[in-house]
């Protein structure tokens, strides 16, 4: 045995970690950057490398940019201004722009190494290995799905795959040798590329050609190893031992094949299959495909600004009827216009939908937190919600008994019938049931929140609510960075929102990217507590921040795939503001219904030709179908991200492309709360923005294809049916 090169193996793998995918499990499904490996370099740049090493797609075909440009999608002006930016030789660069025929095939430069093992070997190792090591890893990890619980060990996933040779008569692998490997601790990952691949040259491009044949096993696995907290039912799981067990069944399947003497793959590669990271140098496609990419946008970005700066601005005189803080999100940019419009003398901000109340929050009966603030942040607090407990509903086909021998034949024969007879219901007469996921299921409306702070702290250290300072801070801290330090309405709404839908994976990405995809429900009634908070109001009058005794804070929740939406504590508000809510309930109700009228316009089947009520209803209907996996079309069409006084916007049609976040310049004179805002959306907002992006260009690999053969596993990812 030769002696192990851990520091090497160690850097490779960090490597790797940092070039797969690194999106959370399903629970905390959270928009980001696809190509995030790359963004120490220019966008172009960046794509180019991204195409070549990986040999995604990373813009759209050039006849789609050519048809768009044929429908005036792409003005001419914008093309011949970004061509004499980028070229010397414009008209010739012009002439391959509009009619040149290109080569768009893309050759990547992983997989070529492992290629070889079909090529000059004739054996899919990918075939022989995958299938067992999918099945094993979502076994290990199974959040709640599987009958029989995998016997996990504390010392991680290769110690209880060791457990489980020692102690059953089964066997993962086919033959001794790959057994003896694994119990034999001494082994590790050096040895075994070296009985692999054999010359070290090539065990880095190796080990990205295997793991980026399966970059969501391996990328989910990543982020469980960087994060253990990602699952709830912790298991502890490192990057190391599921490539130590890949290489296991790979030697495993070579010894069936071969015997004890196998070729190294080594011993057929050359050395253009060596450095996977080599200077890109972009060719004639990529640069055209540039060219076009930057027409497309200033073509845009030109229409947005001429409309911002024609638009006539107007400043409200006198005291507002009343004011919203909706989160920046892209689909809240419609119902603000709406409610604007059906009251004229509100205002509406913008602002992160956490509203700058950072926790951990534990629903009533249950043993987990669950974070809802932005990824990044690590909450120091706690709010538990207490007082009321609902009673869950339940179905007889989810439950354990239905998987036995002879209870799952016994319900089967009785419940069988009444199953389909219910399916057929479902899809004829669609409803709430007991799978649905209902945005206002987060936080009972009734319930009560643990949000000032009496001297509790849990076993981990966590502060279970606010002082009266820390409540003061983040009120403060939300009120200037919106602007929103005097005139105050009598009531003031903080409208967080949500998402519900029947069948739908990936249903954390439609709920607020602020909350950590969760409904911003619990936050809103927490800064509007806070709000109502007379000693609060004492310390932000000290601060020149002073909100009269007769305004009143209400928090809400919008559900943007049925565009309802639930008010909480209105039971605090004096009678005067009673009634003005009542009158405040109509204008969002009707806003609403406003709303998801022009939401239906992208909806292909659907006629929005009639009454905004009968569209909302049959917008609703969406929802709970579940032949319907996309009830809403989330962030698939957001373009925009601006940041300023809401005036410079107001009454301008933005197509619910744009995230809107309120600031004015005239109360923050040194620019601190403006670097706060800055620091806090650009990654968040143009991680979104770069996700759908790239989900467009190229579906299939940095998308998720078709959702309809998508089949959850072990409840913290999805894989095809056919996988």
């Amino acid at each position: 045995m030769k002696k192990s090169n851990d520091a090497s193996i160690e850097d490779i793998i960090n490597n790797l970690k940092h070039f797969l995918p690194s999106q959370a499990p399903l629970k905390d499904f959270i928009h980001h950057n696809t190509l995030h490996a790359f963004q120490i370099s220019k966008f172009h740049d960046g794509l180019a490398q991204a195409s070549e090493i990986f040999g995604w797609k990373t813009y759209l075909q050039l006849s789609e940019y050519r048809e768009r440009y044929n429908e005036n999608k792409i003005s001419e002006k914008a093309l011949d201004w970004v061509l004499e930016n980028r070229s010397k030789d414009k008209s010739e660069w012009k002439q391959k722009l509009l009619i040149h025929e290109f080569n768009e095939h893309l050759e990547a430069r992983i997989g070529r190494l492992r290629g070889l093992w079909r090529s000059e070997f004739k054996i899919d190792l990918d075939s022989m290995v995958h299938p067992i090591l999918f099945r094993t890893i979502s076994s290990y990890l199974d959040q709640g799905i599987a009958i029989w619980n995998f016997p996990v060990d504390k010392d991680g996933f290769l110690a209880s795959l060791r457990k489980l040779e020692r102690t059953t008569k089964t066997s993962f692998f086919k033959g001794d040798l790959a057994k003896q490997l694994l119990l034999n601790e001494s082994i590790d990952i050096t040895y075994l590329l070296e009985e692999i691949v054999g010359d070290e040259r090539y065990f880095e491009t190796y080990l990205f050609d295997q793991q980026f044949s399966h970059p969501g096993w391996s990328g989910i696995v990543a982020v469980i190893d960087n994060n253990p907290n990602a699952l709830l039912d912790r298991k502890p799981i490192k990057l190391t031992e599921l490539i130590h067990f890949e290489l296991l069944l790979e030697i495993d399947v070579l010894n069936f094949h071969y015997g004890k003497a196998w070729p190294t793959i080594g011993h057929k590669a050359k050395d253009e299959n060596i450095d996977l990271f080599s200077d890109v140098e972009k060719n004639e496609v990529l640069q055209t495909q540039a060219i076009w990419q930057d027409a497309m946008e200033i073509t845009y970005y030109n229409e947005v600004l001429n409309g911002i700066q024609k638009k006539h601005r107007t400043v409200l005189q006198g005291k507002p009827s009343f004011q919203a803080i909706y989160c920046i999100d892209d689909r809240e940019c419609s119902f603000r216009r709406y409610t604007e419009e059906l009251a004229p003398t509100c205002i509406t901000y913008g602002a992160a939908g956490f509203f700058n109340a950072e926790f951990y929050y534990q629903p009533i009966g249950s043993d987990f937190y669950t974070k809802v603030c932005p990824a990044p942040v690590t909450p120091k607090h706690l709010i538990r919600e207490i007082g009321t407990k609902t009673k869950i509903q339940k179905d007889i086909h989810f439950n354990k008994y239905s998987q036995g021998l002879f209870t799952g034949w016994i319900i089967s024969q009785f419940a069988g019938l009444w199953s389909g007879i219910q399916l057929a219901k479902s899809i004829i007469f669609p409803s709430q049931n007991a799978s649905s996921v209902s945005s206002f299921k987060h936080m009972h409306k009734d319930s009560s929140l643990t949000i000032e702070h009496e001297g509790e702290f849990t076993k981990d250290g966590l502060q279970v609510g606010y002082t009266i300072e820390e409540m003061a801070d983040r009120l403060e801290g939300l009120l200037r960075t919106v602007g929103m330090i005097e005139n105050f309405a009598p009531l003031i709404y903080a409208i967080g929102h949500g998402s519900s839908s029947v069948n739908n994976t990936h249903y954390a990405g439609y709920d607020c990217g602020a909350c950590s995809g969760r409904p911003g429900s619990v936050n809103a009634r927490v800064i509007c507590h806070i709000g109502n908070h007379p000693e609060v109001r004492k310390t932000l009058k000290e601060r020149g921040i002073l909100i009269p005794d007769e305004t009143q804070f209400v928090g809400a929740l919008h559900d943007t795939s049925r565009d309802e939406i639930a008010f909480y504590d209105e039971g605090v508000l004096t009678t005067e503001n009673s009634i003005l809510q009542q009158e405040n309930k109509v204008i969002f109700a009707n806003a609403l219904d406003l709303n998801a009228k022009e939401r239906s316009r992208r909806f292909v089947v659907m006629n929005n030709k009639r009454n905004a009520k009968k569209v909302h209803e049959e917008v609703k209907l969406r929802t709970v179908s579940l032949f319907e996996p996309r009830p809403e079309l989330n962030h698939a069409t957001n373009t925009l991200c601006i940041v300023g006084r809401r005036g410079m916007t107001k009454g301008l049609f933005l197509d619910r492309r744009a995230f809107l976040h309120s600031y004015d310049y005239t109360t923050d004179p040194d620019g601190n709360y403006l670097l706060g805002i800055m620091n806090a959306i650009a990654p968040v907002c143009g991680g979104i923005n770069l996700e759908y992006y790239f989900s467009r260009v190229d579906n299939q690999n940095l998308g998720a294809g078709t959702k309809l053969p998508h089949n959850v596993m072990g409840l913290f990812g999805v894989a095809n049916g056919i996988d």
